[in-house]
């Protein structure tokens, strides 16, 4: 299976109802919709979007299924919210290991520590940092969404996908 894992967009500072409520900005908002025409023109199918409950990541996920106009509705997934152990995070992925390829959108530093795990078993054993509106490809033996599993197949920032764009 390939497991795409996206960072959300730019998202407002701060937001009256919290961290939960920041939004995308309007540029934001724009460049990932053009991000997710790069991911398209890439060739990047998936069966399913997961993404954390928060405003900016659901914004996000959002941007990206319309792009698609396959009639795929993100689902959240409560455990790619901020805040979760990565380990947790990637247990909850588990079920998901039967699709061919599934994206997730959520939060740093969730999404380096669950890359890091997947690929070397621990959580710090590579500096990554992924950047807003970036995305990673690995590729994971299908039901085997497990630390030390996966191999990386490409890493992208936000840019260089809207750069793809027909």
């Amino acid at each position: 299976m390939i497991l795409y894992v996206v960072r959300h967009g730019l998202a407002e500072d701060a937001a009256a109802g919290g961290d939960e409520a920041r939004h995308l900005t309007d540029v934001g908002r724009q460049r990932t919709l053009k991000a997710a025409e790069g991911m398209r023109a890439l060739g990047i199918e998936f069966d399913l979007i997961l993404a954390s409950p928060l405003a900016r990541a659901a914004e996000t996920a959002e941007a990206i299924a319309t792009t698609y106009a396959i009639g795929l509705t993100p689902r959240v997934l409560i455990e790619l919210v901020t805040g979760i152990a990565p380990g947790d995070a990637i247990a909850a992925l588990a079920p998901y290991g039967r699709n061919d390829s599934v994206m997730i959108v959520g939060h740093e530093p969730q999404l380096s520590a669950m890359i890091s795990i997947l690929l070397t078993g621990e959580p710090d054993a590579m500096h990554l940092r992924m950047r807003k509106g970036g995305c990673v490809a690995l590729e994971l033996p299908a039901n085997r969404i497990q630390p030390a599993a996966a191999e990386l197949l490409w890493m992208m920032t936000q840019r260089q996908l809207r750069k793809l764009r027909k």
